[in-house]
C-alpha cells in the first residue's frame, strides 16, 4: 500500500494531463460536428489526426523536423552562453546593472521578428538569420533571470563562505552559482519559448526550412489538417527542449 501511494502521484499528473487532452480534443470534435464551430477554420481533430501520416510521408517532415530542432539548439546554446554571462556581469558591476537593466527589460518586450528584413541584408536568407532572431528575442529574460537569481542568494550563505575565506571565484561557483541555478533555470525556459516562437515565425516569413516553410506551405494549400499537425510538430520540439533542460538542472543541482 505504501509502495502504491508512492508510485501513484508520480503517474497521475501526466495521466490526469493527457485524459484533459483527449477530452478537449473529444469536445472541439463534437463542436465541429453540430456546427458550432466552422470547420474551415478548425479541422476536426480525427482530420488532423489521420493526417499525421500524409505529412510524415509526403511532406519531409523529420527533415524539417531535425532543422527546426537544430536552430532552437543552436539558439539556447548562445543563450545560455552569453545571457547567463551578461548577468554574472552585470551582478558584479552594480553601477553597469543600475544603468542597463532596464534597457535590458525593455528590450523583451520588442518585436525583433520584424527586424527579419535587416538580419536578411547581414546573413543572408539563411539558418544563421533565424538563430541570430531566435537568439537576441531570447536574451533578456535569460539575463534577468541570472540576475534574480544570484542576487536573490541568502546573506547568511555568503557570509558562511566569507567566514571560510572563500576567494571570490570559489564563493560563485560554490554558493552562489547553486543557489541561482533553479532561478537561471526558469530564465533559459523563457528564452526558450521566446527562441522557438521566432524560429518557427522566421521561417515563415522567409520561407526558408523546417516547420514553419511547412506550415506556409501548408496554409498556401489550405490544407488545415496538415497545418496543425505540423504544428504539433512544433509542439513536440518545445517538448523535447523543455525535458532537456528539465534534466540538466536536476544534474547540475546533484553535481553542485
Amino acid at each position: 500500500m505504501s509502495t502504491a501511494r508512492l508510485i501513484a502521484p508520480r503517474w497521475l499528473p501526466p495521466m490526469v494531463g493527457l485524459a484533459s487532452v483527449v477530452a478537449l480534443l473529444a469536445v472541439v470534435e463534437l463542436l465541429i460536428r453540430v456546427g458550432l464551430i466552422n470547420r474551415f477554420i478548425v479541422p476536426l481533430p480525427s482530420e488532423v489526426a489521420t493526417s499525421f501520416a500524409r505529412v510524415i510521408a509526403e511532406e519531409g517532415i523529420f527533415q524539417r523536423f531535425l532543422q527546426t530542432a537544430w536552430e532552437c539548439f543552436a539558439a539556447s546554446i548562445l543563450l545560455a552562453t552569453f545571457g547567463i554571462t551578461i548577468g554574472v556581469v552585470m551582478h558584479r558591476l552594480p553601477l553597469l546593472r543600475r544603468a542597463c537593466e532596464t534597457w535590458v527589460a525593455a528590450f523583451a518586450s520588442a518585436p525583433l521578428v520584424l527586424a527579419y528584413p535587416l538580419f536578411l541584408v547581414l546573413f543572408g536568407r539563411s539558418t544563421t538569420t533565424i538563430i541570430m532572431l531566435a537568439f537576441l528575442s531570447g536574451l533578456p529574460p535569460v539575463i534577468l533571470k541570472t540576475l534574480e537569481g544570484l542576487s536573490a542568494t541568502r546573506r547568511v550563505l555568503i557570509n558562511v563562505g566569507k567566514s571560510f575565506k572563500l576567494t571570490p571565484a570559489q564563493q560563485f561557483w560554490k554558493i552562489l552559482l547553486p543557489s541561482a541555478l533553479p532561478t537561471i533555470f526558469v530564465g533559459i525556459r523563457l528564452g526558450m519559448i521566446f527562441a522557438l516562437i521566432n524560429v518557427v515565425g522566421v521561417e515563415f516569413l522567409i520561407n526558408f526550412g523546417g516547420l514553419g516553410q511547412l506550415i506556409n506551405e501548408l496554409a498556401e494549400r489550405y490544407d488545415l489538417p496538415g497545418v496543425y499537425a505540423a504544428i504539433c510538430f512544433v509542439i513536440l520540439v518545445s517538448v523535447i527542449f523543455f525535458v532537456v533542460t528539465e534534466r540538466a538542472e536536476r544534474w547540475l543541482r546533484s553535481a553542485a
